[in-house]
């Protein structure tokens, strides 16, 4: 694949960028689409996948936390922001999106990766190490929306189909809001810079239109995920204040399906984009 790299930090492309928060930026071919990523620190590859809608930049608080200890990475999912598609939009897949921190994986190294997901960043991660377990050494899926593990399953997927239906009758504003407030998505103390509350505003039609209904409606492969390939590599997290929230509830299915123990993180949805500082120092315990 042709990939272009530029923008090294102030001290050259193996120093500088973890201690100054500033990261290397570059730019990755794969199959209809160019990637925008973004690089951070030394040591084992760290790969930090954004929430539907979301960029790099959420992690710009977080991810200078870890650099001393990894090479910390961030992209823009494909159709986001700076990662700009070959031709007119589809159907956003978790698939598709796996493949593509597939391929940033390998081109950085080809890992083994540890990998942190949140919201539909973490179903990312769950099939990443479903089907690509080679390239992962570790994966933190925090509340990951696969609504159809719960009970009622087709009536959670009829409304987000309405969520959809009210963005197309009445606009970005509404839409999200409904969403949130039947999710309990909503409610993070975290306030993007202004330049990034941009960037994550712009994204939002093409989330309602191309990713809500598709990522919601998939599945993880719990049989892969409870195999030997993945065993002892998955950490479900849930946030700390979304008790009760229906947000929650598929992380707390899929880990009573594989045996394991939910792990709160501070905040809500968004956990560390909230509260950084506490959730870096519980995920580099949980990473080792």
């Amino acid at each position: 694949m042709h990939t272009r790299e530029y923008g090294p930090g102030p001290d050259g492309p193996d120093g500088g960028a973890g201690d100054s928060g500033r990261p290397q930026v570059g730019e990755l071919r794969v199959p209809g689409a160019r990637l925008h990523y973004e690089v951070r620190g030394r040591g084992p590859l760290l790969v930090l996948l954004p929430g539907g809608g979301g960029d790099a930049g959420v992690y710009d608080g977080f991810a200078p936390l870890l650099a001393d200890a990894y090479t910390v990475v961030a992209l823009d999912p494909r159709g986001y922001s700076r990662s700009v598609l070959d031709g007119p939009p589809g159907t956003q897949t978790v698939e598709r999106q796996a493949d593509d921190v597939a391929a940033l994986v390998a081109h950085l190294g080809g890992g083994p990766a540890d990998v942190i997901g949140g919201s539909d960043g973490a179903l990312v991660g769950l099939d990443l190490l479903a089907r690509r377990p080679g390239l992962v050494r570790r994966v933190l899926a925090q509340e990951p929306p696969a609504f159809g593990l719960l009970p009622r399953a087709e009536e959670h997927k009829a409304f987000i189909a309405s969520v959809h239906e009210t963005f197309v009758r009445e606009g970005l504003g509404p839409a999200g809001a409904r969403f949130a407030a039947w999710a309990g998505a909503g409610g993070d103390r975290w306030e993007p810079e202004p330049a990034l509350a941009a960037r994550l505003f712009a994204n939002g039609p093409h989330f309602l239109e191309h990713e809500l209904r598709s990522f919601t409606s998939w599945l993880p492969d719990v049989e892969a995920l409870r195999g030997p390939a993945a065993e002892g590599r998955l950490v479900l997290a849930v946030g700390r204040e979304t008790r009760g929230a229906l947000c929650r509830e598929p992380a707390l299915v899929l880990a009573s399906l594989l045996g394991l123990d939910p792990v709160p993180l501070p905040g809500g949805h968004g956990g560390w984009l909230a509260e950084a500082e506490k959730s870096a120092v519980l995920i580099r315990e949980l990473m080792k």
